[in-house]
């Protein structure tokens, strides 16, 4: 890690947090919370130093800190920290790296 995060991921975890979702239609109507839809593009903030294979040698997580990612859409575990909110999820459940 690079910079000083709230949680350091273990194993072959990413730390992410979720963009933010469109908080209006077109019309301009406000969308409530409920009714907002959960994005699955994240952008990494910390990941773990890998997970080693069946001869013990270690395989980095696919990411690097400040990359956009496409994630499994119910995948990871939500938590909040410091009023912010993350998601911690498996290497494995990263599709794709958006590139901007």
């Amino acid at each position: 890690m690079t910079k000083k995060t709230p949680l350091e991921p273990l194993g072959n975890r990413v730390l992410v947090m979720r963009l933010e979702s469109e908080k209006t239609v077109k019309g301009g109507i406000l969308l409530p919370e409920s009714a907002k839809k959960k994005q699955e593009t994240a952008t990494v903030i910390a990941v773990g130093k890998g997970r080693a294979d069946k001869q013990g040698i270690l395989i980095p997580p696919p990411v690097k800190v400040g990359e956009m990612i496409l994630m499994e859409k119910y995948s990871g575990q939500d938590i909040s920290l410091h009023d912010e909110d993350y998601v911690i999820l498996r290497g494995e459940d990263i599709i794709a790296i958006v590139e901007s």
